[in-house]
């Protein structure tokens, strides 16, 4: 048995991953799909100091909670940036790690420096209403709420890398409607032994456009 840890995206709850995580459940493993600080159901803890550090926290939390010893983190989009701190932080408790169309971040690096302009101009967007805060986009799920802004601006700061972690895999979406920012991170962990890479036919939100490809995925790690 296996205990997978899903991350969602900026705006996004852990009800991006309930269906995965349910399936998970029936073939025999744990699955904690979870909401970060400040959205979703926690909308009500947002505040302008909720930031990155605050997000790796709700992971490192989760597995000394849970006490998690063979976690696999899988993190969508900037749940990316998440699992890899929470990872960095506590690696005893990790096995291995799942990045679904994600950023792979190294030490200094943030969400904004990994993204092009087109995704910077979506952070912005909406940040008027108190300036700590992201809006969603039109065409998400009604369910998806403010993001904060410090999360996708500060850097990371990681002690080690990720050659720690002898399982990692990535998912790349790709049937992004603009360019996608993750296309040269693909490419250049293809060429990489320690990686499995995955191109799958999907929009950016895997988790309901291709789930039984990333169910699969996942269930490699188990």
């Amino acid at each position: 048995m296996t205990t997978y840890v899903l991350v969602p995206g900026a705006w996004h709850g852990a009800w991006t991953f309930e269906p995965l995580a349910r399936a998970l459940r029936r073939a025999g493993h744990e699955a904690h799909p979870l909401t970060l600080t400040g959205l979703g159901s926690r909308k009500h803890l947002l505040t302008a100091s909720v930031n990155l550090d605050t997000h790796i926290d709700d992971v490192v939390n989760l597995l000394g909670d849970e006490e998690v010893s063979d976690a696999v983190l899988v993190g969508h989009s900037y749940g990316g940036m998440v699992v890899t701190g929470a990872a960095d932080r506590v690696p005893d408790r990790v096995k291995g790690l799942v990045y679904v169309d994600a950023m792979v971040p190294e030490d200094g690096q943030s969400t904004w420096s990994l993204v092009s302009d087109n995704e910077r101009a979506w952070y912005l967007d909406g940040t008027g209403e108190n300036g700590y805060t992201s809006a969603p986009l039109p065409f998400f799920d009604p369910r998806a709420t403010p993001h904060p802004l410090a999360s996708l601006l500060q850097a990371i700061r990681l002690e080690g890398d990720l050659g720690r972690f002898a399982a990692k895999s990535y998912v790349y979406a790709t049937q992004w409607p603009t360019p996608s920012p993750f296309t040269a991170l693909y490419e250049r962990l293809s060429g990489l032994p320690d990686w499995r890479t995955h191109a799958v036919d999907s929009g950016h939100n895997v988790m309901r456009d291709a789930p039984e490809e990333l169910l699969k995925v996942l269930l490699e790690h188990g």
